[in-house]
């Protein structure tokens, strides 16, 4: 089963600062994507509900939206991507009115 998978801005604009050959491998991870092949884990903890897709340094956070298609949220070299995400997305998400807690 294809999904759509829908690229945030900040993914993009990560994408447009990396050299050549990682922003290619990162395009090709994000259109397996689609039939949900590679490198793919759920996250834990204060970020269960998000998945990781793993493109050789990098990482991208995503999820699943209700409509069924792939969000990628959020992208950023592996020793910074869960904690600026959990602590500039996730907090952001949960505090807007009419979400979570």
């Amino acid at each position: 089963m294809n999904r759509q998978v829908r690229v945030s801005a900040q993914v993009v604009r990560f994408a447009t600062q990396l050299a050549p050959e990682p922003r290619r491998a990162l395009k090709l991870a994000l259109r397996d994507l689609r039939a949900e092949r590679g490198d793919i884990r759920a996250l834990e903890g204060g970020l269960s509900g998000y998945h990781r897709l793993r493109v050789g340094r990098h990482r991208v956070v995503f999820a699943y939206a209700p409509d069924g298609a792939i969000e990628a949220l959020f992208a950023e070299e592996r020793s910074l991507v869960y904690e600026v995400f959990e602590a500039e997305f996730v907090r952001r998400i949960r505090t807007e009115p009419g979400r979570g807690a």
